[in-house]
């Protein structure tokens, strides 16, 4: 027998054993969702965890505020609060909040009034969408190449309660910017504030098949002395079967719209209601 012929068992054992461990937990199939893996792609429904500075969108280390944020500041009457130069209220009807006259939250609180909301990504041409469950609210990150609204610009394109986003990949990181909120709009529930001037950071990284973290920073030299960088949030993907109720998908089943409608607290106030 020559020494070709010799060796052709063994290449039969190495090709059936290299079969066998790609077949087994251990081997390339057990990695197939990490290979598949496509991180530039956030489209689906997350929600966000407990933790990560709960209903404070950037965390417990706030920057000194300057003299016009401090006064602004202060006289705000909100229902919760960490800061005993500006006492909670126990009763919404003494408070200043200006969502208890079912005006908007505004961008970011309404990411984080309740500890981390529920939303959906939605990738499209030019852009992506962010639909948040509360309120049904839309935000649109331009990626289209447009710059985000400068200053000079606008009082042209006029203030937005969400304000205007455009957003751009940084590696595996969407990077989206956004100025022009309001500044009616309190940055939280605890009452802090934010200008008209302000620009807000969002770097969101999807770290597996199930987990979004983000990350954001606050620009607003006329509020704040330095910028107020956020601990990182963590957003966790939904499961379809949640978002099912009675055979009907989608995030708003089973909720209602989450909006501040005063027919429906008519409604509620009448006798028999829900």
């Amino acid at each position: 027998m020559g020494l070709t012929e010799s060796r052709r068992p063994n290449q039969w054992v190495f090709l059936i054993l290299t079969l066998l461990w790609l077949q087994s937990p251990g081997g390339l199939a057990q990695d197939s969702a990490v290979i598949d893996l496509d991180p530039r792609d956030l489209s689906g429904v997350w929600y966000g965890v407990v933790g990560g500075g709960g209903r404070v969108p950037f965390g417990p280390d706030r920057p000194p505020l300057t003299p016009e944020g401090e006064a602004k500041y202060l006289t705000h009457i909100p229902t919760r609060s960490a800061d005993p130069r500006v006492p909670a209220v126990d009763d919404p009807a003494l408070s200043n909040d200006p969502t208890f006259m079912c005006n908007p939250r505004g961008f970011p609180r309404v990411m984080f009034d309740d500890g981390g909301e529920t939303f959906e990504f939605i990738h499209i041409d030019g852009k992506v969408l962010q639909l948040l469950q509360r309120g049904r609210t839309l935000r649109e990150f331009w990626m289209d190449g447009r710059e985000i609204p400068s200053p000079e610009n606008m009082d042209n394109i006029g203030p937005s309660w969400y304000g205007h986003s455009v957003a751009e990949w940084e590696g595996d990181e969407l990077v989206v910017d956004t100025a022009g909120m309001d500044d009616r709009a309190w940055l939280d529930a605890l009452g802090h504030v934010k200008s008209f001037e302000a620009r807000i950071q969002e770097r969101y990284k999807r770290v597996n098949t199930d987990t979004l973290e983000l990350r954001m920073t606050l620009y607003d030299p006329m509020s704040y002395t330095t910028p107020w960088v956020s601990d990182t949030k963590i957003f966790k993907r939904e499961l379809p079967e949640i978002l099912t109720f009675f055979g009907w998908y989608g995030m708003f089943s089973g909720v209602t719209d989450l909006i501040c409608a005063p027919l429906n607290a008519v409604e509620r106030r009448r006798d028999g209601a829900y």
